[in-house]
């Protein structure tokens, strides 16, 4: 049996330390799969709030958890609705974002090469609409199968093929233009 659904049914029963074994399972990449999806809507300080929020609606919701999917693609599912109501709320309000802070850069040419591919590859990632952004990281980044990917998105398949295609052939483009600091 699937150690999700294990404790998940403990979790259920009120048994805490299965949920924070579960946050313990999920966390790491859910809060990189928000930080990646927000881009440049929020900082990792945000990002990891909305994580917060995220596995506090996903425990009070654990009896509407059927195990139709798995608790991940289910988890997905609400982290990308909540991110989706936090990204349209900043928008709504039209808070001026800080200016984004870059690191500086590190010495020697191949560190040098791959801060500036991550760079451009971020860059990349936040001009895709996003609902494109949102299909392309849950495939190519967080490895969810097309199947998942329509779950969490609440599309059909041909929907998600379609997002994913088209969102891979725009970063291709944009990864082949020079970058530009």
């Amino acid at each position: 049996m699937d150690l999700d659904l294990q404790l998940v049914g403990k979790a259920r029963e009120g048994d805490l330390d299965a949920f924070g074994d579960l946050v313990s399972r999920h966390q790491h990449r859910l809060g990189h799969f928000l930080q990646m999806i927000m881009s440049s809507a929020a900082d990792r300080e945000a990002a990891e709030d909305v994580a917060q929020e995220v596995f506090l609606r996903a425990f009070r919701s654990l009896g509407q958890f059927r195990g139709q999917s798995t608790f991940k693609t289910w988890l997905y599912q609400i982290a990308t609705n909540v991110a989706r109501t936090q990204m349209a709320r900043r928008r709504d309000r039209k808070e001026d974002q800080e200016p984004e802070t870059r690191p500086d850069r590190p010495s020697g040419e191949n560190v040098e090469r791959r801060v500036i591919a991550h760079d451009q590859l971020r860059r990349a990632l936040e001009a895709l609409p996003d609902d494109w952004r949102e299909a392309v990281i849950l495939r190519d980044i967080e490895g969810l199968e097309y199947r998942e990917i329509a779950d969490v998105l609440g599309i059909p398949m041909g929907t998600v093929e379609s997002r994913i295609f088209r969102g891979r052939q725009r970063l291709k483009a944009a990864l082949q233009e020079p970058y530009h600091d």
